[in-house]
């Protein structure tokens, strides 16, 4: 009886061994599976396809079923319907959004302020900074009055986002109305943000069990050993957002122009006729969505017409002075805006124009030349060309000239075999005068 007993307790004890070994482990992992976070980067201006790229990404996190969207952000800001098609998406997100200023050197600057408060998570890395989010016209006008209106409501709105995230609604404002801007650690420390990190994966760590508002409800977010699945900027919103840049924007316009310009004045090219068109049409995307001012717009048309009428007037260089002048004005004045992102930078403009400049004064200069040359077919080409006669020549005769017969005549008679030269086309008929042989 006792072996028998003995026998039992070591099945019992395998037994209990084996659902140790294999059936523990599996209920672990059942019980707390690790988080999934979609994560995406912007770096540059906040334009509308940045703002259709965030917030498409908003909505495929969603449809995947991830724990929230990580957004690495980096922008010297951008324009207000964009940024508040963003703010709108991550406070209408249905998971939590977290926006991350990083690496170290990257800012949140303009638009990226609002962005940021507007998150669930905020946090920013080591060596970032955030601030000057004070709205900017389009085209950097508008009158005393207006701008008060524009500033006022941008201040109210950051202000609301600021109160719904429970963060510091008098800075944010300050960031709006005077342009204030401050470290990370400084951000931390005012209740800006929520957390200064070194890389994602300590944010994550910092931000498992804080209490988040996503839609209507609180959670605790269980963010640590959250999984990163990164998601790269498609083709399509690589193009859109690389055409939305203003230096880009400026170099297709004038190529465009250029383009166009040398096929009108040159027939037959081809070429650079459907390059110009392309980079035309291109050019009018992308101004759709930047801060473009028209009379800029018009200047640099101006300037074209004024090369256009140097070929066909004779200034003796003064069209062409004007026209690069009404370029240059014009190029100054595209995306005239207080906002460093919305504007051509000096360094991309001064080559441009002077290229560009130098190219339209190379084609004129083409062209006069071509038109103030001898011609040589047709019968403007007859005039002055030399050979001699078949016949004996006055009132009618043959010669030969330029390897053909034609009916000659001529004031004095000549004899078969004198060299002669062409004065006048008259028909079929060409005047001639005696002409030495060479």
């Amino acid at each position: 009886m006792v072996m028998k007993k003995m026998s039992i307790n070591k099945r019992l004890m395998v037994l209990l061994l084996l659902l140790i070994v294999f059936v523990w482990p599996c209920c672990l992992g059942a019980a707390e599976p690790s988080p999934v976070f979609n994560v995406i980067s912007i770096s540059g201006a906040i334009t509308p396809p940045a703002a259709e790229y965030i917030t498409q990404n908003i909505s495929e996190a969603e449809k995947e079923g991830a724990y929230g969207l990580i957004i690495l952000l980096d922008t010297p800001g951008g324009l207000d319907l964009a940024m508040r098609d963003i703010a709108k998406g991550i406070l209408n997100a249905s998971i939590p959004v977290f926006v991350y200023v990083s690496p170290s050197g990257a800012r949140a600057a303009s638009a990226g302020v609002i962005i940021t408060v507007a998150a669930h998570v905020a946090g920013m890395a080591p060596g970032t900074n955030i601030g000057a989010a004070h709205p900017v016209g389009i085209g950097g006008g508008g009158d005393k009055t207006m701008m008060e209106k524009v500033a006022n409501d941008a201040a109210a709105y950051v202000r609301s986002i600021a109160k719904i995230r429970g963060r510091n609604e008098e800075w944010v404002e300050k960031a709006v109305r005077i342009s204030a801007s401050i470290t990370a650690e400084e951000a931390l420390k005012n209740g800006v943000i929520d957390y200064v990190a070194m890389d994602v994966q300590q944010l994550l760590k910092l931000a498992n069990g804080k209490q988040v508002l996503v839609g209507d409800k609180k959670i605790i977010l269980k963010t640590s050993g959250g999984i990163l699945k990164e998601r790269k900027m498609g083709a399509r919103h690589r193009i859109l957002t690389t055409l939305s840049d203003p230096n880009i924007a400026y170099i297709l316009f004038l190529v465009g122009l250029a383009g166009l310009y040398f096929e009108f004045s040159t027939p037959g090219a081809i070429l650079p006729g459907v390059v110009g068109g392309i980079s035309l049409i291109m050019a009018f995307f992308a101004m759709q969505t930047l801060p473009v001012n028209y009379a800029a717009v018009l200047l640099i048309l101006f300037g074209i017409v004024l090369f256009i009428a140097e070929i066909k007037v004779v200034s003796h260089g003064i069209l062409t002075v004007g026209g690069i002048v009404s370029l240059a004005v014009g190029s100054l004045m595209l995306f005239d805006s207080p906002d460093p992102a919305l504007r051509v930078s000096l360094g991309v403009l001064i080559p441009t124009l002077t290229i560009i400049s130098l190219f339209f004064v190379g084609v004129i200069s083409l062209v006069i030349k071509a038109q103030m040359r001898k011609k040589y077919t047709g019968k403007e080409g007859m005039i002055g060309a030399v050979g001699k006669t078949v016949t004996k020549v006055h009132e009618e005769g043959k010669v030969m000239v330029k390897g053909e017969y034609w009916g000659a005549y001529s004031d004095a008679p000549l004899e078969e075999g004198t060299g002669v030269q062409v004065i006048k086309i008259d028909g079929l008929k060409v005047k001639v005068e005696k002409q030495e042989l060479k």
